[in-house]
């Protein structure tokens, strides 16, 4: 019965050494849980390239079928103005305000 008793004991430190190893050292649990959020925070980055990739194939598209689209895009975007528009631009006095 002596011999089984020492080869639990043996068996029980080899099993606290792995155990310690899980926990503890630097490829263990606290790593595993570190890659565990990063890949969450990727996946919350990937959802929100994804929606806005998604709102730039909407604008592709809107911007091929429709010259309206265009026109307006480049209105707002580059300042161009229409071949029968008149352009007017207000500038505001130069009042010093305290």
């Amino acid at each position: 019965m002596g011999k089984h008793r020492w080869l639990l004991v043996v068996l029980g430190i080899i099993a606290l050494t792995l155990q310690g190893r899980l926990w503890f050292s630097q490829d263990g649990f606290s790593k595993t849980r570190g890659l565990r959020a990063a890949v969450a925070e990727q996946g919350v980055q990937n959802e929100d390239l994804r929606k806005r990739n998604q709102a730039l194939d909407a604008e592709v598209v809107n911007l091929k079928q429709s010259s309206e689209a265009a026109e307006e895009r480049a209105r707002t975007d580059l300042g161009m103005i229409g071949q029968k528009e008149t352009f007017y631009q207000v500038v505001p006095t130069a009042e010093a305000t305290f």
